[in-house]
This record gives structure tokens, sequence and C-alpha cells, in this order.
């Protein structure tokens, strides 16, 4: 073949990854806090907006040297295309790999001041003309504020945790899949637990082998909360399961970041007719709230039966009822009660539930004589309902003597 006879190959650019979250969602809400601008730093948030990415190098810890690990990614509304990631020298094998959807990357910064500069300049390159810069101000090291503050003067350094908690709380079917498998793990790996456990086993004994069964699982293990008998202290111990005594198992467990939070309960014999008359009450407290949860539904529907039935209840001064979100963060949007042990506001209380928010959703009764006993559920609002994920094992779980 002859160098005429080769014909002009047309020049295809190469296809940039899809941005794997709502850009024009998170413009929407930057543009109602009025921030032209947002800095991203927490763990949770970079995996989202990354698309699942986070550094496994800096999994367990932050801290190195005299400083820690900080990434940062950089968004300008309406441009997302142009965001930065900013991050450790060594992540640069990870672009090697295909990990990032952003074009634009700094590899140089092993220091939160580090990171915080290269924002700065950053912005002064593609945003200078931006006046209101949104951070998360609970996930940004103090020195990194200051070099922001000095290196950007006349610029307004405002909360953005807002607009980003927002921007994850409707969850794509990707995410509700992981959500699921999580959840419906977690049970599967308590079940087993119970099944494999008797008298004498102590619960640091049963918490060991729940992660040990969820990780098999393909689930990442993050916490056992377990009681026993009449305590009410949920921490690994040496205390053993003695006949007759109520289990509780409360953990959370991840796929992709993704929680599974459920609570599931198990006797050592058979429940009596007591037992069984509290496990009910827990139950039906907690289908009762299942009830109003729909698309379209006030968020804070949700508590109206619930708390109806706590008022009725003569364990009423022992009994406690909370549903939040769930997600990559517990207690994540929506948020329907301004009443519950983790505080914020009830934002979603008088706001409709969208399909794809996810809702944990728990009774716990601290009863004097019989123990803690508690069932915490996952449930997905969809346009027509709801659908529960991990819901097996709701009664009591007995393994005999």
């Amino acid at each position: 073949m002859t160098m005429e006879s080769v014909e002009e190959q047309p020049i295809v650019a190469a296809r940039l990854p899809d941005v794997p979250f709502d850009a024009a969602r998170l413009d929407g809400l930057l543009d109602d806090a009025g921030l032209d601008a947002v800095l991203v730093t927490s763990k949770h948030n970079i995996q989202y907006m990354l698309g699942g990415y986070r550094y496994f190098f800096y999994a367990n810890m932050d801290a190195h040297g005299l400083s820690r690990y900080l990434p940062c990614l950089v968004y300008v509304k309406g441009r997302s295309r142009e965001a930065t990631y900013i991050a450790s020298p060594m992540e640069d094998h990870e672009r090697e790999l295909g990990k990032f959807w952003v074009d634009s990357t700094h590899f140089n910064n092993m220091t939160s001041r580090q990171t915080a500069a290269t924002a700065v300049s950053t912005l002064r390159h593609c945003a200078p003309r931006a006046r209101r810069i949104g951070i998360e101000t609970s996930f940004l090291p103090v020195d990194a504020y200051e070099v922001l503050r000095d290196g950007l003067p006349g610029v307004s350094l405002e909360s953005a945790t807002l607009p980003l908690e927002l921007l994850r709380a409707v969850k794509t079917q990707a995410e509700l899949t992981k959500l699921e498998d999580a959840s419906t793990k977690v049970v599967e790996a308590m079940l087993a637990v119970i099944g494999q456990h008797g008298k004498g086993a102590t619960k640091a004994n049963i918490a060991e082998a729940l992660r040990y069964e969820e990780t098999v699982r393909g689930v990442t293990f993050d916490y056992c909360l377990i009681t026993m008998g009449q305590s009410f202290n949920r921490a690994p111990s040496g205390q053993a399961w003695r006949e007759g005594e109520v289990l509780s198992l409360d953990s959370g467990g991840n796929i992709g970041g993704y929680i599974g939070d459920l609570c599931r309960m198990a006797i050592l014999g058979e429940p009596d007719a007591e037992l069984e008359d509290l496990l009910a009450e827990i139950n039906a407290i907690q289908m009762a709230a299942r009830g109003p949860v729909l698309a379209g539904a006030r968020g804070g529907d949700v508590f109206a039966a619930p708390e109806a039935m706590l008022a009725r209840s003569p364990h009423r001064e022992r009994l406690d009822f909370v549903a939040h979100g769930m997600g990559i963060v517990s207690h994540e949007a929506p948020w329907l009660t301004g009443r519950s042990a983790v505080p914020y506001e009830a934002y979603h209380a008088n706001r409709p539930l969208e399909a794809g928010m996810v809702l944990s959703i728990e009774t716990t009764l601290l009863h004097p004589r019989r123990g803690f006993i508690k069932l915490e559920d996952t449930v997905a609002v969809t346009e027509t309902g709801w659908t529960a994920f991990g819901d097996a094992g709701r009664g009591w779980n007995s393994v005999g003597g």
C-alpha cells in the first residue's frame, strides 16, 4: 500500500465520562443559596461528586505528619465540566486508572494549607468574579480556612452544607440498589450470627462474629451496638448470654459507602406472652410510620401516627421513636423532625417527600425488667408508596437453649 492510497481518517475527540451527579440540580441549589461556587472538602461529598471514589490510602485516617489529607473539588456554578479536583500526589496513580471524570486535576498537595492555596489559585483563574464561595464549614480545617480567607480578599466564604446535603437527598437507582444490598446483607449476617450462638456466648463474641459475617458478604463493617438481658449497655463486652434473655443487634455496614443500618431482636429460648406483646407494639409503631410514606406526602406525617401511639402506650415514658434520612451519611436528608438526638431543623416536615428518598425508621423500648427492645427498618419512598430493604427477621429470632 502506497502513502497516496491511505485515506485520511477523521479525528474523533475522546468522550469525557458523564458527570456522576445532577449538575443542574446542584446549580439550582447554589443559585437558591446565592453561591457562585463551592469547595467540597468532606470525604462523603467528594465520594458522591466523584461517582463513588474514595482514595483507599486515607480510607481509615486523615492525619499525616503535622497536617492531614484534604481533598477538594472546586465547582463553579453552571460550569460542571470545568470542575477541578485537588488532592494528594499519590492519587495521580488513580488518574492513570481512569477514576476521575473531571478533566482538571492537581496532585501536588500533601497538607491542608497546600490544598487551600491550590483552591485559591484555581478560583482566581476560573472564577475571578465570584464573590460568594460555599465551603463545608464542618469539614474544613482552620488553617485551610485562613489560607482561603487571606488569598481571596473581597470574597465571602459561606456555608454550603445545606445545598450539598439536598443534592444527595434523592437517590438514583444505582444508589438505591446499593442501599438495598447493604440492608439485606446486614440482616442476613445478623440472622446467621444468631443461629450460630447460644448460652455462654459473650457480647464480644457475637459482635466479632457479626463483623465476619458482614465482611464475607461484601459489606464493609462499620459498627455493632449490642445488648443482652436487662442491661442497656450497647458496647461489646464479656457479658454472657443466659437462658431466657433477650439480645438486640443494631449494626451498620456499607456497600460502596451506602449504609445498611438495621436492628433485630433474638432470645435464648422462647419468647413469653409479655415479650411477644412488647415486640408487637414496637412493630405496630414501625408499620404505622410506613403508612403515610409516599412521593408527594408531607414529610412530618411520618411521625403523626407513631407519636399518637406512643402517647397512648403504658410504656410511653420508656418508648422512643425516630425516622431519619439514610444514604452515605446517617441522618442525611430528608430531615423530618427537630426532636432527634442528632440535632437539626425539621426542614422536610412541611415539604413533600420525593421518590428516591430513603428513611431509617426506629422504635426503642427500654424496659426495666426485660431489657432493650428495638426494631430499626429501612424504607425507600416510591411514587406509589414505599419499599422496604432488608425486611427479614423482624420478629423474635429464637435460637434455643
